[in-house]
């Protein structure tokens, strides 16, 4: 089942694991919307600057630290997604607790991972 995802912190540049997990959510299917604060194209899909309101968002994928969330948290939580994956690295138990309170599932895990394993 296809699974609309956000990821946030899009990079058209291939070493990043943005860029890979893009590629990768692609190949099993998902339908995919990189947001990121850099003009780019990945994939064919070009990386979106602003803050769109977008419906029935099943996963947000952060690769943005913790120091550059908190630009995100307001609209993140607004999408009311089913979960957001805290990507190595992007660790944030404040944002955390917070999905929590707004019934959103935290999970920390990798993208990568999840997708090679069949558990995303």
């Amino acid at each position: 089942m296809s699974k609309k995802t956000i990821v946030i912190g899009a990079s058209d540049k291939p070493d990043r694991y943005a860029y890979k997990a893009i590629v990768s959510l692609q190949k099993h299917n998902h339908e995919v919307i990189p947001l990121g604060i850099k003009d780019g194209i990945i994939n064919g899909l070009e990386i979106i600057k602003s803050k769109p309101q977008i419906k029935d968002v099943d996963t947000v994928t952060l690769y943005v630290g913790p120091q550059n969330q908190t630009d995100w948290i307001d609209y993140i939580i607004s999408l009311q997604p089913k979960r957001v994956i805290f990507n190595p690295g992007t660790e944030n138990i404040e944002f955390e607790n917070l999905l929590k309170n707004n019934n959103i599932e935290p999970i920390e895990a990798c993208t990568l991972v999840m997708l090679s394993i069949g558990n995303y």
